[in-house]
């Protein structure tokens, strides 16, 4: 358990590495040997560690409930994870209290020394890539690459968020009045709900929860009830970086229960967010009604995912483009905010690309992620039940042209679903409409690039969106035209990469709250503008 001390300064090496310009985690290569072997050792290690009990971290304080979080694996849901403390409603205050204790301190701790945890944090994480790798296999189903891809992901927001934290902290006001000294200091909100997503369990949970404490807050961690065993691998890890006790309070609880009643908490500042409409909505609704007592107008950072579209044009790289499409629509089974789901194909390719496609989406290979199959499980029997009833819809709504047979296809075995592609859909239908958030692609004839744009445009989302042309004519034009936070050309609409493409989206997406950018620290403080008049003071 950590003191309530604080960090201590900047070291020289520290100093150093915030001073260096920023460079995304390099990805590993599994074909290497030695990377391979690493991986299944840490595969192997981490399989003795599954289904020890965590506990709840209040202030610092291990806490045990009756009602527990059991979190399995997908792959195998008779095999259980972790053991989780289940969060209720009598432990809001608790958090709440040990929140607004510490918030008084690291609130007022040095930025430098703020941003040095982080780098802390990132170099640990680093140093147990592997091991955080297998974690993510085991318990949400990623193979070696997604898993490695969110791990770095995860050491990418820690650093950048490290760096922009020292540049806020070193603004200025645009000028200087004469015979006075103007500043402008950014400083935190206060408390803070974090309630993060399953699907990035460690990169989103560790990037929202490292702005949040980099600026000076403080917060209250509700980790998803599917993957509460990476949050708290992480949790571990901030501890042993130097985080004081109370600056992250560890909450796994019943979102109805524990999750409601701190967004509604009069004390609660700001609520980070991703996941579903449905529950990004009620939030926003909840943060809105002023409480008694309640002295601000609670700020939300809501990502709320998709229905993002590939435009595929007559001009483009078709090959490129069946391999854009795929990537997008089945890496880690769809289960992103950011997955393709939906192809709009010009009329003019349109029966070689559906051929292409097949043929490419039949060479997929479904199996047990931890030997690295390329499609794993469904993150739940939930997801299972759903995705499958979506893929009914789409018997009716279109052509089934892709349904690859999963191995021992049984709820029982494991969560597995092949990637399935429904050509000749209609723009408007339910499956082209509605987020699936699984392996299930929607082909949509084109008849035009208006058509084309028009269709890309007509959901209720804008997250992300890809277009594969070689024409400058239509680039420019979707640069205007394609209404998407995330807008990808000749590339894939997977795969943000801290720093370069700062993720978030509109309209129903959510606040586009462009994580991992320039502006994404300002969500999490407020300017305050001081003026003295200079003259002698004692």
């Amino acid at each position: 358990m950590t003191t309530a001390t604080y960090p201590p300064n900047l070291s020289q090496s520290e100093l150093r590495s915030h001073q260096a310009p920023f460079v995304n985690e390099p990805f590993l290569d599994f074909t290497d040997a030695p990377t391979k072997r690493a991986m299944q050792e840490a595969l192997a290690a981490v399989k003795s560690s599954l289904g020890r009990e965590y506990d709840l971290v209040i202030g610092g304080k291990r806490i045990k409930t009756d009602a527990k979080i059991v979190s399995i694996d997908p792959a195998r849901p008779a095999e259980v994870v972790g053991i989780h403390q289940r969060a209720d409603e009598r432990h809001v205050e608790l958090a709440m209290a040990a929140a607004q204790t510490a918030f008084a301190s690291w609130s007022r701790t040095p930025a430098a020394d703020r941003a040095a945890l982080l780098s802390r944090a990132a170099g640990i994480v680093r140093q147990r890539k592997f091991e955080l790798c297998a974690w993510l296999t085991y318990e949400v189903g990623k193979n070696w690459a997604e898993a490695d891809a969110d791990v770095g992901e995860t050491i990418d927001f820690l650093e950048f968020y490290a760096r922009e934290a020292l540049r806020l902290d070193a603004a200025a006001t645009p000028i200087q009045l004469p015979g006075e000294r103007n500043q402008l200091r950014y400083i935190p909100l206060g408390v803070g709900a974090v309630i993060p997503p399953w699907n990035f369990p460690l990169a989103i949970m560790a990037g929202m929860t490292s702005a949040a404490i980099v600026c000076g807050n403080t917060v209250i961690l509700k980790p998803s009830g599917d993957a509460p065993t990476i949050a708290a691998v992480f949790f571990s890890i901030l501890e042993e970086a130097g985080l004081p006790d109370g600056v992250v309070n560890f909450c796994p609880g019943a979102g109805a229960r524990f999750g409601s009643a701190i967004v509604a908490h009069p004390e609660t500042r700001f609520i980070a967010f991703t996941g579903s409409k449905a529950v990004g909505l009620k939030i926003h609704e909840s943060a809105a009604k002023t409480q008694p007592g309640q002295k601000f107008i609670k700020r939300t950072v809501l990502e709320m995912g998709g229905k993002n579209s590939i435009i595929v044009e007559p001009d483009c790289d078709l090959n490129a483009a069946v391999e854009g499409v795929v990537a997008s629509a089945f890496g880690f089974n769809g289960q992103k905010c950011s997955a393709c789901s939906r192809a709009i194909v010009a009329t003019e390719i349109y029966d070689k690309f559906c051929e292409r496609l097949v043929a490419r989406v039949t060479h997929i290979e479904v199996g047990d992620p931890a030997k690295n199959f390329y499609t794993g499980p469904v993150i739940n029997r939930a997801a299972y039940k759903e995705i499958l009833n979506y893929i009914e819809i789409g018997r009716k709504e279109g052509r089934v042209i892709a349904f690859g047979k999963a191995p021992k296809n049984n709820p029982d075995y494991g969560y597995y679903i092949a990637p399935t592609v429904i050509a000749d859909v209609a723009p408007t239908a339910r499956i082209a409409q509605e987020e699936i958030f699984g392996p299930v692609l929607a082909v949509i004839k084109s008849t035009s690039f208006d058509d084309a744009l028009a269709i890309a445009n007509n959901t209720e989302y804008g997250l992300t969106g890809a277009l594969y042309s070689t024409s400058r004519a239509k680039l420019d034009r979707a640069r205007l035209e394609f209404h998407v936070g995330n807008l990808y050309f000749n590339r894939k609409c997977t795969g943000a990469m801290v720093g370069a493409h700062p993720f978030g989206g509109f309209n129903m997406s959510g606040t586009d709250s462009k994580a991992g950018g320039p502006d994404y620290l300002l969500l999490f403080t407020q300017a305050k503008s001081i003026a003295e008049k200079l003259g002698d003071y004692r």
